[in-house]
């Protein structure tokens, strides 16, 4: 099994009052020649948006663009005409293809909004760009499939136009969860969202985050305390 592991105080960040933001790959104003991407994973920010803030509408094409918020809720709008909001608890989906326009806001004037946008390269270009978005409930130690790719229609989950699958898990202290990969040939990118867990021995804290290759069909993770765990099984050709 190969594996590089990127801690949360090694990830690219930015601080524009409004926003901050801290980057897995290489995004923005941060680059970093060995964090391209991972396959076809090529973006995960972990974003804090203040009341009331947000992205100005802004073009993007060919890429399948995945948020999911983990509290608060972002307010969307799109130049096909999608409009709404996506609290925790959703996962949205935008299908740039042939291209689009959107911007993205805090609903809220209180609070602050605390989301991941994941960016997958496509495997399909010039679609006609798409809209969705879908509740999602996490049950104690059991996984939920929120992403899946857009040919396999007989599970949970949205489709994108990739061989991605993106499921998370909240995991109660001192369990054990397996996840069995659905192709052996794709990587495994796992990222701990609040506390700490071990896989195969190796700790990952808070917002640390590990990608897996030639990895065994069946993951096994240990929650030392209660946290969630994402984990996005993406190609690596």
């Amino acid at each position: 099994m190969k594996y590089e592991i990127t801690r949360a105080n090694e990830r690219g960040s930015a601080d524009h009052g409004w926003l901050k933001a801290n980057h897995y790959f290489s995004f923005g104003g941060y680059y970093d020649p060995l964090k391209l991407s991972f396959g076809k994973l090529r973006v995960i920010n972990d974003d804090l948006i203040a009341p009331g803030m947000g992205f100005a509408t802004h073009p993007h094409q060919d890429m399948e663009i995945i948020t999911v918020p983990l509290s608060g809720a972002v307010k969307h709008k799109d130049s096909e005409g999608n409009e709404g909001v996506i609290t925790a608890g959703e996962v949205q989906v935008m299908s740039a293809g042939s291209g689009i326009r959107h911007s993205e806001f805090n609903a809220s004037h209180d609070e602050d909004l605390s989301l991941f946008q994941i960016w997958v390269e496509p495997n399909k270009l010039g679609v006609k760009p798409r809209y969705d978005q879908q509740k999602y409930e996490l049950k104690l130690n059991e996984w939920t499939q929120l992403i899946r790719p857009i040919s396999i229609s007989d599970e949970s989950g949205i489709g994108i136009y990739q061989e991605t699958y993106m499921s998370m898990i909240k995991m109660g202290s001192n369990t054990v969860a397996k996840y069995s990969l659905k192709n052996p040939e794709n990587g495994v990118y796992v990222l701990n969202v609040d506390s700490e867990i071990k896989l195969n021995e190796l700790s990952l804290k808070k917002r640390d985050a590990i990608a897996l290759e030639d990895v065994d069909e069946v993951l096994s993770l240990k929650a030392t305390d209660e946290t969630r765990v994402l984990v996005i099984e993406v190609s690596l050709k």
